[in-house]
C-alpha cells in the first residue's frame, strides 16, 4: 500500500459522501466513515517504521523538467499530524449525524468535511512545495464552503469572505516566499530545501522569503493581527469549528512552522518575528476570550491564544521548546475539539451559546458537563490532564531563553499572567455554564443529548486523562518521531512526567491557578474596564476597508473602461505596436540573407483573394450579413494557404471551425439588426486607419525579417521523434496527443467550461425577435423546409462515417481527434436547422453536460493510467498486434486520449450551438412565421 492511498481515500470518501443523499443518515454516515477509517489504517501500518527513525516517501513523475512531482512523505511530524487529522476527522463526522438536524444536507457536510482533511492531509505530506501550496489554497477553499454551510444566513457569508480573503492573501505571500526559496536551492523539492539550512540563511533574499513563508503560516494560524477572521468563522456548524480549529486548518499554519523550522529557524529575525508575534498573540486571545458572551466565541479567543503560545515557544531558541511545542499540539486538538463538541451539544439541547443565559446546566446534563469541565480544566493546565503537562514544559522554557539580553524575564512574567487568564476563562466557562443559578429565557428546555452524540467527546476526554497520567506510555513514540523531524534530526534529552518536584515551572502555575481564579471572582472589575475601552469591531472595519478597496478599484477601472470595445482594441494595438515597432528601428538590415521562395500565380490569386476578403468585411461592415459571407473568405484562403504549405490537418481544421463558426454567427446574427448603424467620426475613421496602417507595417516587417533569416525549427525534433516516441506518422496530431497532450487536456477544459458558461448565459435570455430582413421582407411560412430535412437526414450517417474515419486516421493521416468531433457536431447541428430542436429532443434525448464531463474524465484517465506504469503523466504507450481478418495493426493509448478530445468537443460545441438555436425557435409565431 503507498502512501498516494491515505489523502486519495478522504477524497473518494468526499465524493461519496455527495452520492448518499438518499440514503439514511446512519448508511450516509457509515458510508462517510469507511474511507478515513482505510486511510487511517494505511496510516497505523507505517507507523512502526517512523518511530523507528524510518522517513518514507513516494514520488510520482509530473513535470520533470520543471522540478513538479506529485511527491509524498510521511516522517515523525507527519505523522502526528496525519493522525490528528484523520482520527479527529472521524469523530467529527460521527459527531455531525446527531448535531445536524433533518432539514440540513448531511452529505454535503460530509462531502465539505473529507474535501478539507483531503487538502489537510496533503499539506502535511507534500514533499514538493508547489503541490504542498496548492493544498495549502485548498484547504481555503474547502474552510470557505464549511463556514458558509448555512448559506442563507449573513454571518456565515461575511464570515466565509473574511476568512477566504485573510488566508488566500497569506496564500499568495507563502507561494512568493516559497518560489524564493526554491530558487535559491535550486529545486522544489522540501528534502533538497531542509538540508539547505546553510545556503538559504546566508542569501540576501532570505528575510524577504521568511517574511513571506510567516505571512502564510500567521494567516491561516489566526496570529495577531490576522486574528480577527476565526472568531467570525464560527458562524459554521459546531462540527466544522470543532475540526477546524482542533486538527486542520487553524493548525496549517503552525504545522508550516514546524515543517520549515529545520531550513529558515535558527537567526535573529526568525526569533524576534515568531516570539514576538506568538506572545502578543497569547496575550491578546487570552484577555478578550474572557469578556466573550458566546461560548463559542470564547472557545476562538482561547484557540487563538493557544495558537499564539506554540507559536512563542517555535519562536524561543531553545531545542526543548521545539518539543513542548509538538507536545502542546497534540494536547490543544485533543481538548479543544472536545470542548467544542461540549458546546455543540450546549447549543443543541438548549437553543442558545448565550453564557448569560444558559446557567446552571450541571442539573439537567450533568454526564455532558462531567465531560466538558474536565476538558476546561485541561485546558487551564489543571494537573492529572494533559493541557498542564505541556504548560509546565512552556513555562520551563520560557525560563531558559535570552531573547531580549538582560529584559528576558519579561517573557516568564508575561506567561505566567497569560496562564492565569486562560484559567480565568475557563473557570469562566465551567461556573458560568454549569453553575451560577437558574438558566434565563432559553428557548428549549434542556436535556442530556442522544447517547452517542457523547461518544467522540468522551474518547477525546479519555485521552486527556490518559496522556495527562501516563504520558510516557501514551505519547513518548510520536512526541519523538515529530520532534526528530523538526529538529533535522536530532532529539534532545527531555522527560514527560506529572512531577518534576517543586522548581520554579511548578511556581508559575501555582501562581497561574490561583491568579486566575482571584481574576475570575473580581470578573466585574475587569468587565467595567473593558467596558470603558473604545469598541473594536474587526467585521465592521473589514467590511469598510473591502467596501473603500472596491470603490478604488471601481473608480480605477470606470476610467480605463467605457464599455467601448474600439477602445479597449486601440490601447491594446497601440501597446502591440510601440512594444513590437520599436525595436525594428534599431535593426541596421531588414532583409536577411536568405533567399526568398518564387511567389507562383496560384499564391499571388490566393494572396489576393485574402487581401480582397478582408479589405471587403472592412469596407461592407455595416451590413453583417455581407461581411460575414467576406470574412468566411479570408477563413477559406486561409485553409487554401495550410495546404499550400503543406499543413493538410489545419487546412481541415480551419475548414470546419469555420463552418461552425458560421453557422454560430447566423445564428448569433439573427438577434442583431441587419444594418448597423456609422457610429464613427471622420477623426476616428483616420485614427484606426493610423493604427491599423502602422500594426500591419510592423507586423510585416517582422515576418519579413524572420523568413528571410535562416533559423532551426523546433519542428525537425517532433518530426524525428514522432514515429518512434509517439508511434505516429501524422506529426501535428502526436504533438496534440502526446508531446504537447497537457496542453490539449487544458484546452479543451476551457472548451467545455465556455461551453457551460454559455449554455447558462442563454438560458431565459430575452431577445429581440425580428420578424423580417434588412429589406423588411418576412421570413419564410415554411419554417423548416423538406428538402432540407431530406438532405440532412441522408447527409448524418455519412458525415458521422465520415468522422469515424477522420478520428481513426488521425494519428498516421490528417485527421484526430479534433477535427473529427467538429464533423460530427455538424453534421447535427444540420439536424437541428433542418428540423428545429423540438423535433430532435422527441427522438433524441442528449445531456450536453454528461458528454463534456465524460470526455473530459476519458482524457484525464488516459494520463493518469501512466502513473500505474511508472512512466510520467500523458506519456503514451503504443505497440503493434496481429489481428485476425484485419492484420498487423498499431494501437496506441493516445487514441483513448483523443477520444477523450472528440467527445468534449462534440458536447461542447453542440451546447453552445443548440442553445442558440433554442432561442431562435422559440421566437413567437406572429413575429417569425408571418
Amino acid at each position: 500500500m503507498t502512501l498516494l492511498w491515505i489523502p486519495l481515500l478522504s477524497l473518494i470518501g468526499s465524493i461519496i459522501s455527495s452520492m448518499t443523499g438518499k440514503l439514511t443518515r446512519n448508511q450516509s454516515t457509515s458510508l462517510s466513515l469507511l474511507m478515513p477509517f482505510i486511510a487511517l489504517c494505511i496510516t497505523i501500518s507505517f507507523a512502526p517504521a517512523v518511530f523507528s527513525g524510518e522517513e518514507v516517501r513516494e514520488t510520482i513523475s509530473w513535470i520533470p523538467l520543471l522540478g513538479i512531482n506529485i511527491a509524498f512523505r510521511l516522517d515523525g511530524l507527519a505523522l502526528l499530524f496525519v493522525f490528528m487529522i484523520i482520527t479527529i476527522g472521524i469523530l467529527v463526522i460521527f459527531y455531525a449525524r446527531y448535531y445536524l438536524s433533518s432539514k440540513d444536507s448531511m452529505p454535503k457536510l460530509y462531502s465539505y468535511l473529507m474535501l478539507f482533511m483531503t487538502a489537510m492531509l496533503g499539506i502535511v505530506m507534500s514533499n514538493n512545495v508547489i503541490q504542498l501550496w496548492f493544498f495549502w489554497e485548498l484547504t481555503s477553499i474547502s474552510s470557505f464552503l464549511l463556514i458558509s454551510y448555512w448559506w442563507y444566513k449573513s454571518e456565515a457569508r461575511k464570515g466565509a469572505i473574511m476568512a477566504l480573503t485573510i488566508t488566500g492573501g497569506g496564500g499568495l505571500a507563502l507561494l512568493a516566499g516559497l518560489l524564493i526559496i526554491s530558487n535559491i536551492v535550486g529545486s522544489y523539492s522540501l528534502d533538497v530545501i531542509l538540508a539547505s539550512r546553510e545556503l538559504i540563511q546566508s542569501h540576501n533574499l532570505y528575510e524577504v522569503a521568511l517574511i513571506l513563508v510567516l505571512l502564510g503560516a500567521f494567516t491561516k494560524s489566526a496570529q495577531f493581527p490576522f486574528h480577527f477572521w476565526l472568531p467570525h468563522a464560527m458562524a459554521a456548524p459546531t462540527p466544522v469549528s470543532a475540526y477546524l480549529h482542533s486538527a486542520t486548518m487553524v493548525k496549517a499554519g503552525i504545522f508550516l512552522l514546524a515543517r520549515f523550522y529545520p531550513a529558515l529557524a535558527g537567526t535573529d529575525i526568525w526569533f524576534i518575528i515568531v516570539s514576538l508575534t506568538g506572545m502578543t498573540t497569547l496575550l491578546f486571545g487570552a484577555y478578550v476570550a474572557l469578556f466573550k458572551h458566546d461560548l463559542k466565541g470564547l472557545l476562538a479567543y482561547s484557540t487563538i491564544s493557544h495558537l499564539g503560545l506554540i507559536t512563542l515557544l517555535f519562536g524561543l531558541n531553545t531545542e526543548l521548546a521545539t518539543v513542548a511545542a509538538i507536545f502542546h499540539i497534540i494536547n490543544h486538538a485533543t481538548f479543544k475539539a472536545s470542548l467544542f463538541m461540549a458546546t455543540g451539544i450546549i447549543d443543541h439541547e438548549t437553543g442558545t451559546r448565550d453564557m448569560r443565559k444558559i446557567n446552571g446546566m450541571w442539573r439537567y446534563m450533568p454526564y455532558t458537563a462531567t465531560l466538558a469541565m474536565v476538558a476546561a480544566a485541561s485546558m487551564a493546565g489543571v494537573p492529572l490532564l494533559n493541557g498542564f503537562l505541556s504548560k509546565e514544559m512552556f513555562f520551563a522554557e520560557t525560563l531558559h531563553q535570552q531573547l531580549l539580553g538582560s529584559m528576558s524575564w519579561i517573557i516568564p512574567v508575561l506567561a505566567t499572567i497569560a496562564g492565569a487568564f486562560s484559567v480565568a476563562y475557563s473557570a469562566r466557562f465551567i461556573h458560568d455554564v454549569f453553575f451560577n443559578g437558574d438558566p434565563i429565557d432559553l428557548p428549549k428546555e434542556p436535556s442530556e443529548p442522544p447517547r452517542y452524540m457523547r461518544v467522540p467527546i468522551e474518547i477525546l476526554v479519555a485521552l486527556c486523562l490518559l496522556v495527562g497520567i501516563f504520558p510516557n506510555f501514551i505519547v513518548d513514540d510520536i512526541l519523538t518521531s515529530a520532534s526528530f523531524a523538526v529538529l533535522g534530526g536530532y532529539v534532545p534529552e527531555f522527560k514527560v512526567s506529572l512531577w518534576h518536584g517543586f522548581n520554579l515551572p511548578l511556581l508559575m502555575s501555582a501562581f497561574a491557578v490561583t491568579g486566575g481564579l482571584f481574576m475570575y471572582t473580581q470578573r466585574r472589575h475587569l468587565f467595567t474596564f473593558q467596558a470603558s475601552l473604545p469598541p473594536l469591531n474587526a467585521k465592521k472595519a473589514f467590511d469598510n476597508s473591502i467596501y473603500v478597496m472596491i470603490k478604488w478599484c471601481q473608480r480605477k477601472i470606470g476610467a480605463i473602461e467605457n464599455g467601448s470595445l474600439q477602445r479597449y482594441l486601440m490601447l491594446m494595438f497601440l501597446i502591440v505596436l510601440l512594444g513590437a515597432g520599436w525595436p525594428l528601428f534599431e535593426m541596421h538590415e531588414l532583409v536577411g540573407t536568405k533567399e526568398l521562395t518564387p511567389v507562383s500565380m496560384h499564391s499571388a490569386v490566393g494572396a489576393a483573394l485574402l487581401m480582397i476578403g478582408a479589405i471587403s468585411t472592412v469596407i461592407w461592415y455595416r451590413t453583417r450579413m455581407v461581411s460575414l459571407l467576406m470574412i468566411s473568405v479570408v477563413g477559406l484562403m486561409v485553409s487554401v494557404a495550410f495546404t499550400r504549405f503543406s499543413a493538410p490537418d489545419l487546412a481541415l481544421t480551419q475548414l470546419t471551425v469555420e463552418v461552425v463558426t458560421i453557422v454560430l454567427l447566423m445564428l448569433a446574427l439573427f438577434f442583431l439588426p441587419q444594418r448597423s448603424p456609422k457610429e464613427s467620426s471622420s477623426m476616428r475613421i483616420i485614427r484606426d486607419i493610423s493604427i491599423s496602417a502602422g500594426l500591419g507595417i510592423v507586423v510585416g516587417s517582422i515576418c519579413y525579417a524572420l523568413i528571410t533569416r535562416p533559423f532551426e525549427s523546433i519542428s525537425n525534433f517532433f518530426i524525428a521523434n514522432a514515429k518512434t516516441g509517439g508511434g505516429g506518422t501524422n506529426v501535428v496530431n502526436v504533438i496534440l496527443v502526446d508531446f504537447r497532450g497537457f496542453d490539449t487536456l487544458g484546452e479543451i477544459c476551457v472548451l467545455g467550461i465556455a461551453a457551460l458558461g454559455i449554455s447558462k448565459l442563454l438560458i431565459n435570455l430575452p431577445l429581440f425577435m425580428p420578424g423580417s430582413d434588412s429589406e423588411g421582407r418576412p421570413w419564410a411560412r415554411e419554417r423548416y423546409p423538406i428538402l432540407l430535412a431530406s438532405i440532412s437526414q441522408s447527409l448524418l450517417p455519412l458525415a458521422l462515417l465520415v468522422s469515424v474515419y477522420i478520428f481513426l486516421r488521425g494519428h498516421n493521416l490528417p485527421g484526430g481527434g479534433f477535427i473529427a468531433g467538429l464533423i460530427t457536431a455538424i453534421a447535427f447541428i444540420l439536424q437541428y436547422i433542418a428540423h428545429g430542436s423540438n423535433w430532435i429532443s422527441e427522438r433524441l434525448t442528449i445531456n450536453y453536460r454528461k458528454i463534456i464531463a465524460s470526455g473530459l474524465a476519458i482524457a484525464l484517465l488516459t494520463g493518469v493510467g501512466s502513473w500505474f506504469f511508472g512512466r510520467p503523466f500523458m506519456t503514451t504507450w503504443f505497440d503493434y498486434f496481429d489481428i485476425p481478418f484485419i492484420g498487423n495493426i498499431e494501437l496506441a493509448s493516445a487514441l483513448v486520449f483523443d477520444l477523450g478530445v472528440y467527445i468534449t468537443v462534440v458536447g461542447a460545441t453542440l451546447m453552445i450551438l443548440a442553445h442558440l438555436g433554442e432561442l431562435t425557435a422559440n421566437a413567437p409565431k406572429e413575429e417569425v412565421n408571418i
